[in-house]
């Protein structure tokens, strides 16, 4: 299989035609796609920019005819995305490398992110040392700064591009040795084989945070022991984000999501928001989940002169020099009641949602800074209020670090999974 090689070859021709060259050299075959717009390409790719353009949804012509950069871009990358998938899905991407500046990393990574986790990504970008989010997304893509611009072969660049072939190479021929593999098992490009011991194992996901650690480091070894593989996601936003992902892309098995801490950035105005589709995902997908309510007495802001100035008053609380928590209300843990309670009925799967009434973190007990009792009973009475009938909701009287809500949490899941994969076995004598 091939990697793709992505790029404007008016502009970046000479560059992509040397990484090919170092690509080849190694035994790794390439399919160069030209992305270029106005000028001629430096030499004749595989797919031409015509075939970029009308899996776009529009012509070449058209897009020059226009002569608007910002559209040009944004069509090609609708097109490179699309070509990236289509070629995928017929076995016939190994990897894929891009080099650009702001256009061609746009370009570059929108095909990227087209692919599953485990094809191997990685953009040679003049804006790597940087903010990325918008780049890689929940992707899991390799930006590799180009130090210099790309703009010809030097000696800084060549070694740039020798480094990002080389690792191109390490990464396509690594997928084939032990220990290589996709989340399922398998190895995600079609036609591939490798696995690791365990890998086998179906996967679960659960979210976490400092203030929810024992309890999900607990609820995970039940589910290990149980033969399920974790992933453990950071509720930071981009961890709820990537997690939700993988959940659509259908390898995950069941879900512990203890920690819905980013619906209340989202809410309230935080940093650490998922936005607005956090929670959704299995419930799309039928994927069994157990919801809790970790750490929503709180808000995520940077240093303390970082918190808007509509905030003064409110209750915080320092977590470390660089991160601000703010205590949520008893309106704001209404909403957030409701929120979680109209998702987890509306799941096409089975849901439980498990109520920990003494406290949703490790600052939210007695004696501890956000311990508001009169916050959280809004939050589960809410709940109440809202859930339909066909959601298990389990409340106890624990708080959620304690071990035995960590095993209740776990247990619940546990008992969804064997009812779903009974569900799933043929009548005897079928």
């Amino acid at each position: 299989m091939p990697v793709l090689l992505i790029g404007t070859l008016d502009t970046k021709g000479t560059e992509i035609q040397f990484v090919r060259g170092l690509l080849q050299q190694a035994g790794v075959a390439t399919l160069v796609i030209d992305a270029g717009v106005q000028g001629e390409p430096a030499f004749e790719p595989d797919i031409p920019r015509e075939e970029v353009f009308a899996a776009a949804h529009t012509s070449l012509a058209a897009v020059r005819q226009a002569a608007d950069r910002g559209r040009a871009v944004e069509a090609a990358a609708r097109g490179v995305a699309g070509l990236a998938h289509k070629l995928f899905d017929e076995g016939r991407v190994a990897g894929v490398i891009g080099l650009g500046g702001s256009a061609g990393t746009t370009i570059g990574t929108a095909a990227m992110r087209a692919l599953p986790f485990g094809v191997p990504k990685l953009m040679v970008s003049t804006l790597a040392s940087g903010q990325v989010r918008q780049w890689v997304g929940v992707r899991d893509i390799l930006m590799l700064h180009s130090v210099v611009d790309i703009s010809g072969l030097n000696r800084v660049s060549r070694q740039v591009l020798t480094n990002a072939a080389h690792a191109m190479i390490g990464m396509v021929k690594g997928r084939g040795e032990p220990g290589a593999s996709a989340p399922g098992g398998t190895a995600s490009a079609p036609g591939g084989t490798a696995s690791a011991p365990g890998c086998d194992r179906p996967l679960l996901t659960a979210t976490m945070f400092g203030v929810t650690t024992p309890c999900v480091e607990a609820a995970r070894k039940v589910a290990e022991a149980a033969g399920y593989e974790v992933l453990v996601f950071h509720a930071t936003g981009t961890g709820g984000l990537t997690m939700e992902s993988f959940i659509r892309d259908g390898l995950i098995t069941g879900v512990l999501d203890l920690t819905t801490t980013e619906l209340a950035d989202e809410l309230v105005g935080g940093i650490l928001s998922a936005g607005p589709d956090r929670l959704t995902a299995a419930g799309l997908r039928g994927v069994p989940q157990v919801i809790s309510l970790g750490a929503l007495d709180m808000v995520n802001f940077g240093p303390p002169e970082t918190v808007p100035e509509k905030f003064r008053g409110r209750r915080f609380y320092r977590h470390n020099p660089s991160v601000t928590l703010m205590r949520t209300t008893p309106e704001e843990n209404d909403r957030l009641g409701k929120e979680i309670a109209e998702k987890a009925s509306a799941a096409r799967g089975p849901a439980a949602v498990l109520v920990p009434l003494r406290g949703v973190s490790a600052v939210d007990k007695e004696g501890q800074p956000f311990w508001w009792p009169e916050a959280d009973q809004a939050l589960f009475q809410s709940l109440r209020n809202w859930i339909s009938p066909r959601v298990k909701l389990i409340e106890l009287d624990l708080h959620i670090n304690d071990p035995a809500f960590a095993e209740a949490a776990a247990r619940t899941l546990l008992e969804m999974l064997g009812a779903a994969s009974r569900g799933r076995q043929p009548p005897e004598g079928g």
